[in-house]
């Protein structure tokens, strides 16, 4: 009886314990209430989940978990973390003169623009990993020069999704008190609000909507291929790129995403545009149905109708099997056929919206 009592008592401090960890903030908030009623008129939002336009595996045809968890340990690149040092620069944010129109990416998916005065930041990531674990998935040496103490007042706040890559607890926290509008997908807002950001500030779009600002700046909501999750239960919130018009300029802000018909559809509804950003790494041939091939990036780039692209996705954080540069590799030897107007800056180097003529160097090439 005693012994049983001791094995009761030791089972019901472990499940308190398990409760007690995933409540922690960094896992986020479950939609519920008036968003979840709202997530269930959703078109997108069949079964239960989120849907992807497209039948989407969750793996590739031949692969399972166990084999993809196989690769990931024993079959991964010798060289999916460099070596050396990512090389990188760092200007002052904060005394930006408010007519310079630029860019400054901060490795993986984030980056910083700044067009008429208006400041953008999207999926910041500045806690040094893309993990609910702080000893996992480490950022790159060198890769972590940004903060968010470093960044100005920001005027709109993009998730494209709610994956600790691209939704960071620690950053989103910190930079609360400067953030003064939040665009993002249906559902998401339902974790920026259990981290302390008011409700009237979030801004949370399905596919197809439509946001129209007071200076001139068109938001549109568009499809990605792709699914969220930060626990146990995948696809309760929305994925999504969005694309920004400006009096000036067209933007892609690519999310995560396979390729599929939509590139196509956006380009014809929205392009040209002036930049896209579009994932270009983390890929895998067990999983090639939510993320960019390298065969497929500048396709989907050419069906956007993009005058330029910055590859994002890369360069920051191991996610895949392949060797940490060869997304940049690829996509470079690539395009000596396409022609395109590739954006490869170094972490934290000015890109200059609308300048055609700036050049950048293949600065992956010399990190040993």
């Amino acid at each position: 009886m005693k012994r049983l009592l001791i094995i009761s008592a030791i089972t019901i401090a472990m499940i308190m314990g398990a409760i007690s960890y995933f409540n922690r903030p960094v896992f986020g908030k479950q939609p519920s209430g008036e968003r979840l009623e709202r997530i269930h008129k959703s078109p997108n939002y069949r079964d239960g989940a989120f849907q992807n336009q497209s039948h989407t595996p969750d793996l590739t045809d031949g692969a399972n978990y166990f084999s993809v968890l196989w690769e990931f340990i024993f079959g991964k690149s010798k060289r999916a973390t460099p070596s050396g040092t990512i090389p990188s620069t760092k200007i002052d944010l904060l005394t930006l003169p408010p007519e310079k129109n630029i860019l400054v990416w901060f490795g993986h998916s984030s980056y910083f623009m700044q067009i008429d005065g208006v400041r953008i930041l999207v999926d910041p990531v500045f806690s040094g990993t893309a993990s609910p674990f702080s000893f996992a998935t480490k950022a790159f040496k060198g890769t972590d020069r940004y903060t968010p103490a470093d960044m100005p007042e920001i005027d709109l706040l993009f998730i494209t999704h709610d994956h600790y890559d691209h939704l960071d607890y620690k950053t989103i926290a910190a930079l609360r008190p400067k953030v003064k509008k939040v665009i993002s997908g249906l559902g998401t807002g339902a974790h920026l609000e259990h981290w302390g950001y008011e409700r009237s500030i979030i801004h949370e779009n399905d596919w197809g909507d439509s946001l129209t600002l007071e200076n001139d700046f068109a938001i549109h909501a568009v499809p990605a291929r792709h699914f969220s999750g930060r626990l146990f239960k995948r696809n309760q919130t929305l994925w999504a790129s969005f694309v920004l018009i400006t009096p000036g300029l067209r933007i892609f802000i690519g999310g995560d995403s396979g390729y599929d018909t939509h590139f196509a559809e956006i380009g014809r509804q929205f392009g040209p545009f002036d930049l896209a950003m579009i994932e270009n790494g983390q890929y895998n041939k067990s999983w090639k149905h939510i993320h960019l091939m390298p065969d497929e990036f500048l396709r989907a780039a050419n069906e956007l109708n993009a005058k330029g692209i910055l590859p994002v996705h890369s360069s920051k954080f191991v996610l895949g099997n392949h060797a940490w540069d060869e997304p940049l590799e690829l996509v470079t030897e690539n395009n000596k056929t396409a022609g395109m107007k590739l954006v490869t800056p170094i972490i934290g180097e000015v890109v200059n919206l609308g300048d055609t003529a700036q050049q950048f160097t293949e600065w992956w090439k010399e990190v040993k």
